[in-house]
């Protein structure tokens, strides 16, 4: 599961831009790198939607992203990613895409089982807080960006999210600013050292 998040756990804000204006090329270059570790990326209907249409924005002339901005749009093209959605209807656009309209927490467990390879979230917070519930998220990962939009924040990400126990197995900061914590996370059905209501 992997999440970019503003220092109050905000996944985006409003009039602030992508990477909260904040990707630099440590992180770019970390992100360019992770993409090739052959992912199936599994998203839900709304981060569909706008990842393609960003990533054909990204494929025109004038598109308004940075050359980087635009590849790694662009390169999301090529991987396998699997979409859970019950309002969406096959063939989807997004090249690489397929759609899965049951259960998702069933759909990835029985994924996990088959052993399909290494599979990661993108964007998608209901899916993340969905698995991550489940118990089905072997890795905990936050990118988190030094601002704080209080105000213009939208999209809290622990709202909802099961009491959870981080073991922290990794850390890094790209460009001197951005944080990467990596987790081992264990879904508590109890605070520690509480019996079970």
């Amino acid at each position: 599961m992997d999440l970019i998040i503003s220092l109050d756990g905000y996944a985006s804000a409003e009039g602030w831009p992508g990477w909260w204006g904040l990707e630099a090329p440590e992180y770019l270059a970390w992100l360019e790198r992770e993409g090739q570790k052959q992912y199936t990326y599994l998203l839900g209907a709304n981060t569909y939607r706008l990842m393609s249409a960003m990533s054909a924005q990204a494929a025109t002339a004038d598109s308004g992203f940075s050359k980087t901005e635009a590849a790694s749009l662009t390169g999301l093209d090529a991987v396998p990613k699997v979409v859970f959605s019950s309002s969406l209807r096959e063939p989807l656009n997004w090249p690489n895409s397929r759609l899965v309209g049951g259960d998702a927490v069933e759909a990835v467990a029985e994924m996990k089982r088959s052993g399909n390879g290494p599979m990661s979230t993108l964007g998608s917070l209901s899916l993340s807080r969905s698995l991550l519930a489940a118990g089905l998220v072997d890795r905990f990962r936050l990118v988190i960006f030094p601002v704080i939009t209080g105000r213009t924040g939208m999209e809290r990400i622990y709202d909802g999210y099961p009491d959870v126990a981080l073991e922290m197995v990794g850390s890094r900061t790209f460009d001197g600013r951005l944080q990467l914590l990596e987790y081992v996370p264990t879904v508590l059905s109890c605070p520690p050292g509480t019996a079970p209501k």
